[in-house]
C-alpha cells in the first residue's frame, strides 16, 4: 500500500515539475531566444544543463525547507495532501488566467495539511518562525528585483546599450552567461516545489540519508522540469521574447540578471544564516525586474500597469487561504485511508 501511495505521490509531483517547466523556463531563456543570440533548441538544451546544475548543486537548500522546515516530519499522508492542493489550485488558477505562484501555493498547502494533521493526530506543528520568514521573503523578493534592476539600468545603461548594440562576442556571451546563471537559479530554488515535501517520506522508505534522497529528488525533478520546458514551453518562450524586447535588449539584460540573482541570494544566503532556503516566487522576481527596469527608464511609476500589479496581488492573496484550505480538506479525505503511511 505503501510503495503505491508513495509511487503515486512521486507522480504527482512529476505533474507539478512538468507544469513549472511548460511555464517558467520561458524566464530563463525569452532573452536569448528574443534578441537572436541563440535558437530555441540551443536555449532549451542550455537551460535544461544549467537548470539541473542548479538543482544538484543547491536545490537542497529549498528543498529542506519544504520537506522538514515549514512542518516537521512531513508523513506520506501530508505529502500527497500538500501536492493535490497545489496541483489543484495551480490548474484552476491557470483555466482562470490568474498568475498564481507554485512556490506560495505548495508552501501553504503543506501548512493546511500540516494543521489538520496536527489537529487529528496532535503532532507536527507547523514553524510559525520559517514560515514568518518565508512570507516576509514573498514581499521582499520582487521588490528588491525590482530596486536592483532599476539601480542596474540606472548605473550601467548606456554601457549594456553599447555593448548588445555592437552584437560582437562580449554581447553573445553576456546573454548566454545570464541564460545558464538564470536557469541555475530557477533549478536552485523550484525543483523543490515538485519534490521538496517527499523528503522525509523517501528517506524513510528507501532507508536512505536526507543528503542522497535530495540529490535524487532533485534530479528527478529537473529531468521533468526540463521535458515540461521542451514539450510544452515553447509557445510561452516566443510569447515573452516578443513581449521582453519590446523593453530593448539592454533593458531585458538588467532586468533578466536582477531576477536571476534575486532568486540566487534568497535560495542561498538564508540557507547561510539559518539552515534553510527561502521558496520564493520566480515568476513574480522576474516581473519585479521587468517593473524595475520600466521605472529607471521613464524616471516615473507611471509606466508600471496598475491593472497588472492588482491582478498579480489579487492572484498572491487568493492562493494563501485557497491552498491552505485545500490542504486541509485532502488531508481530512486522505487521513483515514493513509493513517499509517509514510
Amino acid at each position: 500500500m505503501e510503495s503505491f501511495v508513495l509511487a503515486a505521490g512521486l507522480a504527482l509531483s512529476a505533474c507539478i515539475a512538468w507544469s513549472i517547466g511548460a511555464n517558467d523556463m520561458a524566464n530563463s531563456v525569452s532573452i536569448a531566444v528574443g534578441s537572436g543570440v541563440l535558437r530555441l533548441r540551443v536555449a532549451m538544451l542550455l537551460f535544461a544543463v544549467s537548470l539541473t546544475a542548479g538543482a544538484l548543486l543547491q536545490g537542497y537548500m529549498v528543498m529542506k525547507t519544504l520537506g522538514r522546515g515549514v512542518v516537521q516530519d512531513i508523513d506520506l499522508a501530508c505529502a500527497i495532501s500538500s501536492s493535490a492542493a497545489a496541483f489543484t489550485w495551480i490548474t484552476t488558477a491557470t483555466l482562470l488566467g490568474l498568475p498564481v505562484s507554485t512556490s506560495h501555493s505548495i508552501t501553504t498547502a503543506v501548512v493546511g495539511a500540516g494543521l489538520a494533521r496536527q489537529v487529528l493526530r496532535g503532532y507536527g506543528s507547523v514553524n510559525l518562525g520559517i514560515l514568518s520568514t518565508i512570507v516576509l521573503s514573498w514581499v521582499t523578493s520582487p521588490l528588491s528585483a525590482m530596486a536592483l534592476s532599476a539601480f542596474i539600468y540606472a548605473v550601467a545603461g548606456r554601457y549594456l546599450v553599447e555593448v548588445v548594440t555592437r552584437r560582437d562576442r562580449a554581447a553573445r556571451a553576456l546573454v548566454v552567461a545570464l541564460t545558464a546563471f538564470s536557469a541555475y537559479s530557477f533549478g536552485a530554488n523550484d525543483v523543490a516545489n515538485a519534490t521538496g515535501v517527499y523528503v522525509a517520506t523517501t528517506s524513510r522508505y528507501f532507508g536512505t540519508p536526507d543528503a542522497e534522497t535530495m540529490r535524487y529528488l532533485a534530479l528527478f525533478s529537473s529531468v521533468m522540469i526540463a521535458l515540461g520546458g521542451v514539450v510544452l514551453g515553447r509557445r510561452v518562450v516566443r510569447t515573452l521574447a516578443y513581449k521582453i524586447t519590446r523593453l530593448d535588449l539592454s533593458s531585458a539584460v538588467a532586468a533578466g540578471f536582477a531576477n536571476a540573482f534575486t532568486v540566487w541570494v534568497f535560495t542561498t544566503v538564508p540557507y547561510l544564516l539559518i539552515g534553510y532556503g527561502l521558496p520564493i516566487s520566480t515568476t513574480y522576481a522576474a516581473a519585479g525586474s521587468i517593473m524595475g527596469v520600466a521605472v529607471a527608464r521613464s524616471r516615473s511609476f507611471s509606466s508600471i500597469k496598475t491593472r497588472s500589479v492588482a491582478t498579480i496581488l489579487l492572484s498572491w492573496v487568493a492562493t494563501l487561504p485557497i491552498a491552505a484550505g485545500l490542504g486541509i480538506v485532502i488531508y481530512y479525505l486522505l487521513a483515514p485511508t493513509l493513517g499509517g503511511a509514510g
